[in-house]
């Protein structure tokens, strides 16, 4: 049992990437494009002001490029620590700015939903990227 716990457990990075990867994605296509009801980099960009994030449009450009495109290279497994990396910054800095102020639940503003994208990227900087990821394939990862 214990030989196949250890087989499963090698999975779980996969399945830590595609929910995080595509998570990021719609969030970044929230921002980057205004998608899915998203306010696009504009109201990113006065959102950003309002919370006196300077350069505002500089940083809503950033920010919105770095969980769309981040997110695919999390999904993919493309330099995944790196992307995870980043995204435990941006998590960071959106709790420290955005959501601390409205507490723990999301659905009033609150930093839940940033704490666990954070986290989540936090652990596959830790684990790396599992067996199936486009580092593995080209040598930035190694088992």
């Amino acid at each position: 049992m214990a030989s196949q716990r250890g087989g499963l457990a090698r999975w779980v990075p996969l399945l830590l990437r595609l929910l995080l990867g595509g998570l990021l994605m719609a969030h970044g296509a929230q921002k980057l494009f205004g998608a899915l009801g998203g306010p696009g980099v504009s109201g990113v960009a006065a959102y950003f002001q309002q919370l006196g994030i300077a350069p505002a449009v500089v940083w809503a450009w950033v920010v919105s490029m770095l969980e769309f495109f981040g997110g695919a290279a999390i999904l993919i497994g493309l330099l995944t620590r790196v992307a995870c990396g980043l995204m435990v910054i941006d998590m960071a800095v959106a709790i420290l700015k955005a959501h601390w102020a409205f507490g723990f639940d999301a659905s009033k503003g609150g930093y839940e939903l940033a704490l666990s994208f954070g986290v989540v990227a936090l652990v596959l900087v830790i684990l790396g990227p599992g067996p199936l990821a486009i580092d593995r394939a080209i040598g930035v990862e190694k088992r």
